[in-house]
């Protein structure tokens, strides 16, 4: 039996990827922070079940468009969002939106962990109670540990559910904060350099569950990390100075890129 060679495994990989839907379509996308602009007529589309990761120096926009996907840029007063951005062909700007709804279909992951000061079965529980997802105990209780189990924690936690999600380690309280984002179903999930506060061993578990959750959910995550961005994603976008500079298979981007200011970025000459 003949074995497909690397190269031809990669080439259907890359057929199979372009065929992949768009989950998320981002069409002239600027964001002013009063008078200074921060992104300039971003085109960015995101595909189904699929990790994107959003590259580049410090400043260069990338955790602002991150933001532009669920409205968390509506709670800055002086931000203004201007372009189209579509979820499954609704547009998300759309003044009849509820953000409220929103966000529990683009659920976010923060830099930083941040469990609620609340026990870890409540920290899970506090999205579908609100949603109305889930209302008897018994509901609760499959909810807690379904999505305790999805973020890879269930086994560390099931027997002290009732404690302070604030007493758990670093990465522990992260995996927390993203079976608090699974807990209401979302279709996406944004993270903003979720591994950047955890030690090499946490963050090959968040790393481990970013790969395992891609199966049910699109994932979009900034990151600073080149080999993060090159460990977890299939697709990768290069930002700089509020462009983006190019947006391609991750493979590609980290062997031959298009633009020579990826090549410099990727190499470390600059960022």
């Amino acid at each position: 039996m003949n074995m497909m060679s690397e190269a031809a495994v990669e080439k259907a990989l890359d057929q199979k990827m372009n065929t992949v839907p768009f989950k998320m379509i981002g069409k002239d996308v600027s964001v002013y922070y009063g008078e200074k602009r921060a992104l300039f007529d971003v085109n960015l589309n995101v595909r189904e079940n699929t990790v994107t990761a959003l590259i580049g120096p410090s400043g260069c926009g990338k955790s602002t468009f991150l933001r532009t996907l669920n409205r968390m840029n509506d709670t800055i007063d002086s931000c203004r969002v201007t372009g189209k951005i579509t979820l499954d062909d609704g547009d998300i700007y759309d003044p009849s939106i509820d953000v409220v709804e929103l966000r529990a279909r683009v659920g976010m992951v923060f830099q930083k962990p941040n469990p609620f000061p609340k026990s870890i079965y409540e920290n899970v529980t506090y999205g579908p109670k609100i949603h109305g997802l889930a209302r008897t105990k018994a509901e609760l209780d499959q909810v807690v540990e379904s999505s305790l189990q999805k973020a890879g924690l269930w086994n560390e936690v099931k027997d002290r559910l009732h404690e302070s999600g604030t007493g758990l380690s670093g990465g522990q309280q992260q995996r927390l904060c993203i079976a608090r984002a699974v807990a209401v179903s979302p279709e996406v999930i944004l993270m903003d350099e979720p591994c950047s506060a955890l030690d090499p061993i946490a963050t090959a578990k968040v790393e481990e569950l970013i790969h395992e959750l891609r199966t049910n959910y699109t994932i979009v995550i900034v990151t600073h990390s080149m080999q993060q961005a090159a460990r977890v994603s299939q697709r990768t976008a290069m930002f700089h100075l509020g462009n983006l500079v190019e947006e391609n298979d991750t493979d590609k981007m980290f062997t031959n890129p298009d633009d020579q200011r990826t090549q410099d970025y990727i190499m470390g000459r600059f960022g």
